[in-house]
């Protein structure tokens, strides 16, 4: 069914490559105008301009560029329909190797940012024409239920968005009942940060063949694959769809499978 979001404005925060890049393409196939926005600029420029949409620069950490960012959104197209809370740093650490400074920088960009782009997306999609309407997707991560040893602010950023947005869910269904805020759990894959996250662990290919392993899939995911679900809570066929995580992990965790 093509035009799923015809019509409709999306924000995609780091959506210069991965994840982020595959979904603004996938939400520009299905009618979207969209907005992408990274510190990746070239990157950034690139896949907005595949895709007939329009780069921002913007640290998403930063409160001042979020309220900048929605401004230029609202100014260019008048509304704010769905807003793709992306971008997303790992930095592996045990929690006994954990530098504050590593803490504070992962939880910054994955819950700290998320959390402004909840704010700020919220506030124009409650005055969106028409109603207040809108649909976030927050991407978190199957460490948002089960601990990565390696990967102790990590794991604690992404459970963090995980509750996150079921506050921001269930505030917007009893305040605006059609503003609606979801989670993305993917599992292990195939992108650029988890490969330089493989590549930083003196083994690459060990770890790619662990992590497509551990999932009774039997491999690792591709982005496109991670922006299909995106599509389907970004969409109208999730209209009644909120505070729920989506889970996209090959089976890892029903397996129970290892971290």
């Amino acid at each position: 069914m093509a035009g799923r979001l015809k019509g409709k404005i999306a924000l995609v925060t780091g959506g210069a490559s991965g994840i982020g890049a595959s979904t603004a393409r996938i939400f520009a196939r299905e009618g979207a105008k969209v907005v992408v926005t990274d510190v990746q600029d070239a990157l950034g420029e690139k896949a907005a301009k595949e895709i007939g949409g329009t780069y921002l620069r913007q640290d998403t950490t930063d409160e001042k560029q979020w309220a900048r960012t929605i401004e230029a959104v609202l100014a260019k197209h008048g509304r704010l329909d769905v807003l793709m809370n992306n971008a997303g740093v790992f930095m592996g650490a045990t929690i006994e190797d954990t530098t504050l400074e590593l803490w504070n920088r992962v939880l910054a960009v994955n819950l700290t940012g998320v959390m402004l782009g909840c704010k700020h997306a919220v506030g124009a999609m409650k005055n969106n024409p028409g109603g207040p309407r809108g649909s976030i997707v927050n991407v978190s991560s199957i460490t948002g239920f089960i601990g990565l040893a390696g990967g102790a602010a990590y794991t604690a950023s992404k459970g963090g968005v995980r509750m996150l947005t079921k506050s921001v869910a269930v505030h917007c269904a009893r305040t605006y009942k059609n503003i609606r805020c979801n989670s993305l759990h993917p599992g292990a894959i195939d992108t650029p940060m988890n490969q330089a996250a493989f590549d930083a662990s003196g083994d690459p290919e060990g770890m790619r063949a662990f992590f497509a392993s551990v999932q009774p899939i039997g491999r690792m995911a591709t982005s496109d694959e991670m922006g299909e679900c995106a599509l389907f809570l970004a969409s109208d066929e999730s209209s009644f769809v909120t505070g729920t995580e989506l889970v996209a992990d090959g089976g890892w965790l029903a397996a129970s499978g290892p971290l």
